[in-house]
């Protein structure tokens, strides 16, 4: 048997216009936060909403885990980063951000993915 990665990286491309893959990326992200495991998780597309304050409020589906809590729990040990093309497309700066997201772009999505212990899902 295989031994666990050691490192969760999910990038989450969907917000409300996929609500169920949106919310099994925050869902997957939270759990593996809640059991030990590092996460990084990655605000691309439609889900770089999430990072402005209250949006993640916003977010309904039913008999889904409320996003706010979700998100909540990954900021509290884990990494959230909003990419940096998606966050400028939409004029949203680090200002803006829910505190403790960072704006980071594609090299340090790369770096992250290919380190070692390292496994990478995209939603």
């Amino acid at each position: 048997m295989a031994p666990m990665s050691k490192k969760l990286v999910i990038k989450v491309t969907a917000g409300a216009d996929a609500p169920e893959r949106c919310s099994q990326a925050f869902t997957v992200a939270a759990v593996a936060v809640a059991s030990g495991v590092e996460v990084s998780l990655w605000l691309t597309g439609e889900s770089s909403w999430f990072a402005l304050p209250g949006r993640a409020a916003e977010f309904e589906l039913p008999h889904a885990a409320p996003l706010p809590d979700l998100l909540e729990s990954v900021l509290a040990a884990g990494t959230v980063t909003l990419c940096t093309q998606c966050a400028t497309r939409r004029g949203i700066v680090q200002e803006d951000t829910v505190p403790g997201v960072r704006i980071a772009g594609a090299q340090v999505f790369v770096s992250e993915i290919m380190a070692d212990g390292v496994q990478a899902l995209v939603y």
